[in-house]
């Protein structure tokens, strides 16, 4: 399962939402819902554009991390 760090990034980057909605050019209702839920479904055009606003490769962006309550 995928998660988005995207919150991460920006805060160690300090740059705020509202920062990041405008360089970035993605609407702050989908920065915001990506800070508040990093499960979140996004595009890859969305995910490009916040790791270019950041200044980042996209990996930088996504973890893979294991489903709750699968067998390992």
């Amino acid at each position: 399962m995928l998660r988005l760090r995207v919150k991460e990034v920006a805060q160690q980057k300090k740059v705020s939402m509202n920062k990041l909605s405008q360089r970035s050019e993605v609407s702050y209702n989908i920065i915001r819902d990506i800070f508040n839920n990093p499960f979140r479904t996004i595009n890859t055009d969305t995910l490009n554009r916040i790791a270019k606003a950041l200044d980042v490769p996209v990996t930088d962006l996504i973890e893979d991390v294991p489903e709750e309550g699968s067998q390992q």
